[in-house]
């Protein structure tokens, strides 16, 4: 895969150099065969560098098709769109910051510092090859590629909204700027008086943000990209499913609600990625919306349990897990969030069916027939919302509801949860469960606090006004 990419991105140079040539492509390959063996043998070595540091240090990126498919369709897509508004307008109006944009939020910080380098660097031999633009304009826009990506890629994760975006121009203005100035004061004599080309970098500032607002929203479909705006598209009101929850069963929903608050507080304190824990924390029990009534949190006065066998309760309380899952996956959302959906009970038993099952048997009981399929949580993420989850279900009951009772009701979920191996398939480390308890239990406290007990006196209208 990493191989036909690398041919797609010499046919989308080729291609560049069609849109230069025109009809006389060929003769000019032919007559200036040294430039193009350069241009040919510099891209190989600068894409076999990128393939050795995807290997050495983010393997996992060469083990998904879809994200190196991702990275070179952003190399062809940011070469194309710096080529073509190079030769039709200037080659400072090119969008030089929009692949470091596009990376930082799709792939990370790290493979778009990267990523940032190699276009900048192939961009450069490309224009000094294959364009006729003075020496001083090319270093001056390899300067300001590479200067107002790794500005973009910095700034980049501190952009929450789209709003924010579009006032990044402002912000990739200052290198942009101040290179193109610098370069048209010091080399005036080579690359000609021209105010303009200041302008132009403004363009071309006003090019990348435009050109990342567009191409993004197609990248989160596409490739399923779970970016802070997509994320908070589905957890809005009017997401579909969250609305459906809402008005089916609200006692989850309003459940899902605290839980998704508590996960996005322990996911920011162990460094984990917040929006998407208080994402997957919205979603975590939508298969409850198969048989609302039969959850706790939405019946009134009259439990449909108490007619039901203890077996048949705990096949139907532990069938909400799957059902979220194929729930999920059916309204095509992110495969993230059906992973936490089946995993954030692990194999832990339904201890009221259980206990109640084992007072109505004289013989043994198959805890496994009581428990969750599982599996056990994978992630991080995961096994946060298990203990958000759990612990914000037992809090409700708790009389005493004071910060020592709340952290020690956590804690004793957390040790069970331990002896019982439900983290054995996640990364989490005892320190990272410390801070979650501690976490866990400062936001429960917060939510389910103790009130004072209001007078029974009542008041009217002519006792306000005396």
């Amino acid at each position: 895969m990493f191989v036909l990419n690398v041919i797609l991105l010499f046919a989308m140079i080729f291609l560049l150099l069609e849109v230069n040539e025109g009809l006389n492509v060929i003769n000019y390959i032919v007559e200036n065969y040294n430039r193009v063996l350069f241009v040919a043998s510099a891209v190989i070595i600068l894409t076999m560098l990128m393939y050795a540091y995807f290997y050495f240090e983010c393997t996992e990126l060469l083990r998904d098709m879809s994200k190196i498919i991702e990275c070179f369709v952003l190399l062809d897509i940011a070469l194309f769109m710096s080529f073509i508004i190079g030769q039709l307008i200037d080659p400072n109006a090119r969008p030089f910051a929009f692949l470091a944009l596009m990376a930082a939020t799709l792939l990370g910080r790290r493979e778009a510092v990267f990523l940032n380098i190699i276009y900048s660097l192939i961009l450069f031999i490309i224009d000094i090859n294959f364009t006729s633009g003075n020496m001083w304009v090319n270093c001056a826009c390899l300067l300001v590629t590479f200067c107002a990506g790794m500005t973009a890629v910095f700034i980049t994760p501190a952009i929450k909204t789209r709003i924010q975006s579009i006032l990044m121009v402002f912000v990739l203005l200052v290198p942009a700027e101040l290179i193109i100035g610098v370069m048209e004061v010091l080399f005036v004599d080579e690359m000609g008086a021209n105010p303009i080309v200041l302008a132009y970098g403004a363009l071309g500032c006003f090019f990348s943000v435009l050109g990342y607002m567009i191409v993004l929203p197609v990248f989160e479909v596409m490739f399923s990209e779970l970016t802070v705006f997509r994320l908070r598209e589905l957890t809005g009101d009017d997401a579909k499913l969250i609305k459906k929850l809402k008005d089916e069963a609200p006692g989850t929903y309003n459940h899902s609600v605290v839980v998704a608050q508590i996960a996005q507080a322990c996911a920011t304190a162990i460094g984990e990625d917040g929006e998407l824990a208080r994402a997957a924390g919205y979603y975590h029990d939508m298969g409850k919306l198969k048989n609302p009534e039969m959850f706790t949190e939405n019946q009134s006065d009259y439990n449909m349990h108490n007619e039901l066998s203890p077996e048949l309760s705990a096949d139907i309380i532990r069938s909400h897990t799957r059902d979220g899952a194929q729930l999920i996956r059916k309204n095509h959302l992110p495969e993230f969030f059906a992973d936490c959906a089946v995993q954030h009970h692990g194999t832990m038993p339904i201890k009221y069916f259980y206990a109640k099952a084992l007072k109505m048997s004289d013989g043994e009981i198959n805890i496994a027939n009581y428990s969750y399929s599982g599996p056990t949580p994978r992630s991080k993420i995961a096994a946060i919302l298990m203990i958000a989850d759990a612990s914000e279900a037992a809090a409700r009951s708790l009389k005493d509801r004071s910060p020592k009772a709340v952290e020690e009701l956590v804690t004793s979920i957390i040790e069970e949860r331990l002896d019982m191996d439900q983290f054995a398939d996640c990364d989490i480390t005892l320190r990272e469960l410390t801070i979650i308890s501690h976490t866990v239990a400062v936001a429960l406290s917060g939510v389910y606090h103790n009130r004072i007990s209001y007078p029974k006196l009542k008041i009217s209208k002519k006792d306000k006004e005396q």
